[in-house]
């Protein structure tokens, strides 16, 4: 039996608590109304992705969430599958990266500029927009493994241009969010 594998030609899917299999373009849609409904307030718009080591294979799961600070959060994410054990830190937080990267780039010029623009004729009235890809790593080398790597993550990140990098302890999409999603096992098919 092999583990369910998301071939890279495949549309990703997204899914949340109460929505299964919305495309791109429905997220997108999501993401623009929940701002629309209140653009005078200020928002984090946030991607990140976490892994898990199951046996045979490994799950990144990559969440995006759009925080109304103060108030409330739409989220979502999708979940892949690399059939083997990826057990290398610096391959895992590469995958983690690139994962992110994908899904950021999902939202392109066009999906961004209509974010902004929902909020620009309120920005004087507190109206903002961050956007922050969360990298599942630390920058304290006796807790994280991960500390070696910071720097060429966070630098891979940035060179995207709209996105500023996280780390922990504040990545808390890739850290908590996502990471609540990579422990369960995936369905195994034929």
């Amino acid at each position: 039996m092999k583990p369910f594998h998301l071939a890279p030609e495949e549309e990703p899917r997204f899914h949340n608590t109460t929505q299964t299999n919305m495309t791109p373009e429905d997220v997108k849609r999501h993401v623009l109304r929940f701002m629309a409904q209140d653009p005078r307030a200020a928002y984090h718009f946030i991607i990140g992705t976490d892994s898990h080591v199951h046996r045979g294979y490994t799950k990144f799961v990559t969440g995006i969430v759009i925080h109304r600070l103060g108030k409330s959060a739409w989220a979502c994410y999708r979940q892949a599958v690399v059939p083997r054990e990826v057990r290398s830190i610096r391959e895992k937080l590469a995958l983690e990266t690139s994962f992110s990267q994908q899904v950021a780039a999902i939202f392109d010029e066009d999906t961004v500029r209509g974010m902004e623009e929902l909020l620009l004729p309120y920005v004087y009235q507190g109206a903002m927009l961050d956007m922050f890809i969360d990298i599942d790593a630390g920058t304290e080398p006796i807790i994280n493994k991960t500390s070696l790597y910071v720097q060429e993550m966070v630098k891979r990140v940035e060179a995207m241009g709209h996105y500023l990098a996280r780390v922990k302890p504040e990545a808390c999409v890739a850290s908590a969010y996502a990471n609540r999603y990579t422990k369960r096992a995936v369905r195994r098919v034929m």
